[in-house]
């Protein structure tokens, strides 16, 4: 029998805003933990509404985006001072990889919970409102908690559908699995996600399919590494088998794949991307960078002359295919030589889109041990060069489009934009619809459109009947 505390939090009396920092991985770890609390009876509300309990999932992985976390819960701890909020609390990367550290810097955030309390999520946030605050994560290599060879790892079991979602957007991100085998010298993500995971195909197609009954058409497959995805389970060529199956979903129209490690796109996987109906013409490829010299540094793999030659693959396969990639300047050990390989690499790829990071010490790895440390005002000066050379190679590559017949995904008709195949939600350019009749056309249409201009890498297009 309930006590009369809990009984007077009754979880139907109860409301909850969650607010997602970072990567699409962390905004399905929301639509997760939103789908348990609405099922113990919890009212999910807008971060600008007022709520019971505030939950900010946070991002734990380079400083700019620990700081913004931060930032987060002090703007809402600020507004639980307000009255807006009757409690704050700390989810996600951050919190798992920094839990007693935030707690202490933060005590004005009533709870800092990890990813293994996440299953409890609604009895701890009524613990919360009670006053009773959780014991914030301790750090630990989650890496252990499997077992390191991978075939003594025990397949998973499929697990019920759990999540609701927060988004109205016609776009989702679908994870496909979790956790990282890598050992990159610059990433801490292994350590605080765990080992590499996949999820079975079974419990990944009936994800899409409840996600295309929820008005989602186009699903965006995330994971730390997509190109391993099934490696765990002994199936090299488990993507190759998923995507086919993802395609007859009716109402999803589009299927995109993210962060591909360029040693580990084989011939299949490439193929079935190109091949396989409904599965967008985009590559997100994490090369990193491109001096042979920096990327072994990194324990990566490659080099300028092997990443162009697989560009080149994809583009005689599909010259429409839209190519992006992330880098990071001033690694350990990083010469102008070096950095001058990569200026000219970006040059020559003619990407659709760069993400550009200064390089910073994380805790927990390689790359904090590192001799070769470049001074921080070099780093700086070699972004910005390095961003100037992306535009101009970006802007390139966008003015090549002119003329060319795509499909655009209308999402916004305020401002008439939209997104095509090879424009990822978020993280990349989009297109702004020229001849978009808000009286014809609605949010979610597909509409043929001819590429006529171009601002920087964003499209403009106009629609063709």
């Amino acid at each position: 029998m309930e006590s009369t505390s809990t009984a007077k939090l009754s979880p139907s009396k109860l409301k909850v805003a969650i607010s997602t920092l970072g990567c699409s991985r962390n905004e399905v770890d929301s639509e997760e933990l939103a789908g348990r609390l609405e099922a113990a009876g919890w009212q999910l509300v807008s971060a600008n509404e007022d709520a019971d309990i505030a939950v900010i999932n946070t991002c734990g992985f380079i400083e700019t985006a620990k700081q913004d976390s931060i930032n987060t819960l002090l703007e809402a701890d600020n507004l639980k001072n307000q009255g807006k909020y009757k409690a704050v609390v700390a989810v996600g990367c951050m919190a798992q990889r920094y839990g007693q550290e935030l707690e202490a810097a933060l005590p004005e955030t009533d709870g800092i919970l990890g990813f293994d309390s996440y299953q409890e999520i609604s009895q701890k946030l009524k613990e919360v409102l009670q006053g009773i605050k959780p014991e914030a994560p301790t750090p630990v290599d989650r890496r252990e908690l499997l077992p390191i060879s991978r075939i003594e790892r025990k397949k998973p079991i499929i697990n019920p559908l759990v999540r609701s979602r927060i988004s109205s957007t016609f776009w989702a991100p679908l994870k496909i699995a979790s956790g990282c085998d890598r050992r990159c010298a610059f990433c801490a993500i292994p350590q605080f996600r765990g080992a590499f995971q996949s999820r079975p195909i079974a419990e990944i197609i009936e994800e899409a399919n409840w996600l295309s009954m929820n008005a989602v058409s186009e699903i965006f497959l995330v994971s730390e590494n997509t190109t391993s995805f099934g490696k765990d389970l002994g199936d090299l060529t488990s993507m190759e088998k998923l995507l086919p199956q993802l395609a007859q979903i009716k109402r999803i129209t589009r299927i995109r794949l993210s962060y591909l490690q360029p040693a580990e796109i084989r011939p299949s996987l490439l193929q079935s991307m190109i091949s396989t109906d409904k599965v967008m013409p985009y590559f997100d490829i994490s090369f990193q960078h491109a001096s042979n010299k920096i990327l072994r540094r990194m324990r990566r793999f490659g080099g300028a002359e092997e990443f162009l030659h697989l560009i080149s693959q994809i583009r005689a396969l599909s010259p429409l295919a839209g190519i992006r990639s992330n880098f990071i300047v001033g690694f350990p050990g990083e010469e102008e030589e070096d950095f001058e390989i990569l200026e000219n690499f970006i040059s020559q790829a003619e990407f659709d889109a760069v993400g550009i990071f200064p390089y910073s010490d994380e805790d927990g790895t390689e790359g904090l041990t590192l001799d070769g440390k470049v001074p921080e005002e070099v780093i700086l000066e070699r972004v910005a060069k390095l961003s100037k050379v992306a535009e101009v190679s970006t802007t390139k590559r966008a003015e090549k489009r002119i003329g060319q017949k795509i499909f655009v995904l209308v999402e916004d008709l305020e401002n008439c934009e939209g997104r095509c195949d090879f424009q990822a939600p978020e993280v990349d350019g989009s297109c702004v619809i020229k001849n978009l009749n808000p009286k014809q056309h609605k949010l979610g249409d597909y509409l043929y459109c001819e590429v006529v201009g171009n601002d920087g890498v964003d499209l403009i297009v106009e629609a063709i009947n």
